[in-house]
C-alpha cells in the first residue's frame, strides 16, 4: 500500500496530471481523435491556469489549517512532545551531510522551544525513511543530532526510526509511548496536517493535545485569481491536493 500511494501521488498531483493530459491531447491528436484530443488539451491548460494563478490551492490549504486550533495557552503539564516527521531535505543532507530542512522546519523549531519549556518532557520524534528507494537515513535519526545540539540530552528522546507514512507514524507511535508509559501528550505537526492526524490518533486510542505549527496561509484567503506567485501557488495547491486525497483515502480504507 506505501508504494502504491507513492505512485499514485507520482501520477495525479496537479502538475503531472496536467502534463499528462497534454501528452494524451498531443497523442490523440496524431492517432486523428481530435475532439477528445481537444477536451484533454483543454483540462490540461485548466489545470495549469488553476494550480498557477489562482488561490485554489491556497484555499483548499487554509481550510485544512482553520480546523484545528493551536491552544491559547500552554498546558501546566506535559509528559512528552510528539513530533511528526516530514521536515528534512534527505537527498541534500545525503549529498552533502549536515542537516537541511524544507517548509515544514518549524515542526522541529517549535519543538526545540516547547522543549525548553517542559525540561521534563520526552520528546518522541516519529519518522523513518519514507522515499520509494528506501537508502536514506531515518528523520529521527538525523533530528536527534539536532536536539542534542541544543542541549537536549538523549536520554530525553525516543526514536521512532520505523515510519514512512501518517499511518505508520500513528501505530509505531502508539507502542513506543505504550512502552515508555506515558500519557499527557502535544502532537506536533503541521497545521495542515493535523486534521488527518488528529483523526489517525483518534481511531488508535491515543489521546493526544494538538499543537499545530507550520501555518502555510495568512486564515483570510479568498478564492480568486492570482499572478504574483505562480511557483508558490502550485506548490501550496500541490501540497493541499495531497493532503485531501490522504483524508479521503484514509476514510474510504476505514483507517479513520
Amino acid at each position: 500500500m506505501f508504494y502504491l500511494s507513492k505512485i499514485f501521488w507520482l501520477l495525479v498531483q496537479p502538475l503531472s496530471l496536467a502534463c499528462l493530459l497534454g501528452l494524451a491531447a498531443f497523442l490523440l491528436t496524431l492517432w486523428r481523435f481530435r475532439r477528445t484530443g481537444l477536451t484533454a488539451m483543454f483540462l490540461s491548460a485548466l489545470i495549469l491556469f488553476v494550480t498557477l494563478y489562482t488561490t485554489t490551492g491556497n484555499v483548499l490549504l487554509q481550510h485544512l489549517e482553520n480546523e484545528i486550533s493551536r491552544p491559547a495557552s500552554l498546558p501546566d503539564k506535559v509528559a512528552c512532545l510528539v513530533v511528526l516527521g516530514g521536515a528534512t531535505e534527505n537527498e541534500v543532507m545525503s549529498g552533502r551531510g549536515g542537516i537541511e530542512w524544507n517548509a515544514a522546519a518549524d515542526r522541529y523549531t517549535e519543538a526545540l522551544r516547547l522543549a525548553q519549556h517542559y525540561p521534563q518532557a520526552k520528546l518522541l520524534i516519529s519518522g523513518g525513511d519514507g522515499s520509494l528507494s528506501g537508502r536514506y537515513e531515518g528523520e529521527a535519526q538525523v533530528t536527534e543530532r539536532f536536539f542534542n545540539t541544543f542541549g537536549i540530552g538523549a536520554d530525553r528522546i525516543i526514536k521512532e526510526n520505523q515510519s514512512r507514512n501518517t499511518w505508520e507514524n500513528t501505530l509505531y507511535t502508539r507502542t513506543a509511548l505504550q512502552n515508555a508509559g506515558l500519557t499527557d501528550c502535544l502532537l506536533i505537526t503541521s497545521a495542515f496536517h493535523m486534521p488527518r492526524s488528529m483523526a489517525l490518533f483518534a481511531k488508535a486510542g491515543i489521546s493526544v493535545q494538538p499543537y499545530p505549527v507550520d501555518y502555510r496561509t495568512s486564515g483570510n484567503v479568498k478564492l480568486g485569481f492570482d499572478f504574483t506567485q505562480p511557483s508558490l501557488n502550485a506548490q501550496n495547491t500541490s501540497t493541499a491536493v495531497r493532503e485531501w486525497l490522504g483524508l479521503l483515502g484514509y476514510r474510504v480504507t476505514g483507517r479513520i
